[in-house]
């Protein structure tokens, strides 16, 4: 019985532990925003009121919630503002690049999957080494790859296939690149983990049977490898969403991105209450498809039982 009941404890501490990390860092941090985000912008310190005064007692806790509203968040839907605009920008180019990444990222992973078992943990380090690099550091290397005098400009020219500098810093298609580039290793290792764990009998068995190389993908490698094409599209669109500094080094001034939105609301126009307002509806947006995926691979989990 004691063992049980050590055990027993010892699974509660297992579980508690995580959730205890979550609230400390995620639920807390959060409900701190979204109070902020119910509040009003005032000149004082804090920039925002009103603030809960527990000297007061049951009074000033009655004050501080009438104090509170969502004006800031019909102010942020208002279709006035750029906010709403902001959004649909920020999903299309997310979008656009998530499957850029996914055309990228899964021949990668595909041949690092089918080499020999002697070179995979070289490949692998190679997929991961830009990471040993600041990510500020390597997306401001891409303004000297592509701006008019860059390396990419210089050598098309030196090699004839253009006279005068392509425009392509300060442009959509720089965003594009420097997300695709900035965020590939969270698409290959993911479908590497799921194509290294295909069962190769079953391409046998379909050669067998006449299946023709490429059908033999579409029907058995692409559909086993799903889940490792939906853990990488999240792990890449969730924080292409709101991402700020892309955009804002090679982007020029018609991208417009939630994240830089958000920015110029909190630096520029001192606004603590609609920044707040941005961050928690961006939040929204992204919970929507992290639940769709849990959704699909709970169903999955219950088909295979």
């Amino acid at each position: 019985m004691a063992m049980a009941g050590e055990k027993g404890r010892g699974r509660w501490f297992v579980i508690a532990v995580p959730y205890l990390w979550l609230l400390a860092l995620f639920l807390a941090p959060f409900l701190i925003v979204f109070k902020i985000s119910l509040s009003q912008d005032v000149v004082a310190q804090p920039p925002y009121a009103p603030t809960l005064d527990l000297a007061q007692g049951w009074a000033g806790f009655t004050e501080f919630l009438s104090g509170l509203s969502f004006a800031n968040y019909g102010y942020v839907l208002d279709f006035s503002n750029e906010f709403l605009e902001a959004y649909g920008s920020s999903l299309v180019i997310a979008s656009i690049s998530t499957v850029l990444l996914l055309l990228v990222g899964y021949p990668i992973a595909y041949g690092m999957a089918r080499a020999p078992r002697s070179i995979q943990p070289t490949l692998l380090m190679l997929v991961i080494l830009p990471f040993w690099t600041s990510f500020l550091i390597r997306v401001y290397a891409w303004i000297g790859i592509l701006s008019p005098e860059g390396l990419l400009n210089q050598g098309l020219m030196a090699l004839g296939v253009i006279d005068t500098p392509l425009e392509i810093l300060n442009t959509n298609l720089a965003v594009y690149i420097g997300i695709v580039y900035s965020y590939l290793p969270f698409m290959v290792l993911p479908l590497y983990a799921a194509l290294e764990k295909l069962d190769l009998t079953l391409l046998e068995a379909a050669a067998d049977l006449g299946c023709p190389p490429s059908k033999a993908f579409w029907t058995i490698t692409f559909p086993l490898s799903l889940p490792g094409v939906a853990a990488g599209a999240l792990l890449c669109f969730i924080p292409a969403v709101g991402e700020f500094v892309i955009p804002d080094l090679l982007g020029g001034s018609d991208t417009l991105m939630i994240g830089k939105s958000l920015w110029t609301e909190f630096t520029v126009n001192r606004s603590w209450t609609v920044s707040s307002a941005v961050a928690v509806l961006l939040l929204l947006v992204l919970v929507v498809p992290i639940v769709i995926y849990q959704n699909i691979q709970q169903r999955e989990l219950e088909a295979g039982k």
